[in-house]
């Protein structure tokens, strides 16, 4: 059943095309990888989605409701919640209340907030730092800080904006079977990621933009494999060793 559904979305800046005539859906409890060079119209897509942007044409349903212009509060009252490629955290608040920020969408209790901020932060093994100042985290930690505080809002659709970027090997790991344990939590993922050696292994379908418009969706397998992508985004060579890849 789709989650999340695009249709025909065209975005522009003046004279600026950066989405044109997308169209592509997001089944409940999928990871959906959206990928692309830098410039494809990605992050605009997701701003379009959730409500950062107005779309100049086109719809976007979320579960149904046409959510086209809707504003992103409400987008995230409905249960579709994103992350941003620059991580925004409340430097001065410790990690715990900054989590507690993203529970209280939900509710004025403060402590039905506080069960699911300890929750949250118990999932994305950020217990130690509970007390710890925002801003003196690492930019690993401060990613996990991010996704920690979108998953206390309880969203459906948790849309993440290079959430892996930056990360150590060791640090990929730990993102890559955190968005496992998530996604066999019910939550759907629609995921903008440069690192495709961990998005692929993870990933059950993969869209890809070039140039803001869509040029190849379906399995990793078989977008790898694709003439257009190849040539657009991932080399010949860079394509032959994900091929070979085992999730």
């Amino acid at each position: 059943m789709a989650l999340l559904e695009v249709r025909n979305l065209t975005m522009k800046f003046g004279s600026l095309i950066a989405n044109h005539d997308v169209s592509f859906v997001v089944e409940e409890g999928a990871i959906v990888g959206l990928i692309g060079p830098n410039g494809a119209g990605k992050t605009t897509l997701f701003n379009c989605v959730s409500g950062v942007y107005k779309p100049t044409s086109g719809k976007i349903y979320y579960d149904g409701v046409d959510i086209t212009r809707w504003p992103p509060h409400r987008v995230a009252r409905l249960g579709a919640v994103r992350t941003f490629q620059v991580v925004r955290p409340l430097n001065d608040m410790n990690v715990l209340d900054n989590i507690l920020v993203g529970a209280f969408l939900r509710t004025s209790s403060f402590e039905a907030s506080l069960e699911v901020a300890e929750a949250c932060l118990e999932m994305c093994h950020l217990e130690e730092y509970r007390n710890k100042r925002a801003g003196s985290l690492t930019i690993g930690l401060k990613k996990r800080l991010e996704l920690a505080r979108a998953l206390a809002t309880q969203p459906r659709l948790l849309m993440l904006d290079e959430v892996m970027a930056g990360l150590t090997g060791t640090e990929l790991k730990d993102a890559m079977d955190l968005l496992r344990d998530i996604k066999a939590r019910g939550i759907t993922l629609l995921v903008v990621e440069h690192i495709m050696e961990a998005l692929m292994p993870i990933a059950d379908k993969v869209i890809v933009l070039d140039g803001g418009i869509k040029i190849a969706e379906g399995p990793p397998s078989e977008v790898v494999q694709n003439e257009r992508v190849i040539a657009a985004y991932l080399g010949e060579k860079f394509s032959k060793r994900l091929r070979g890849m085992k999730a």
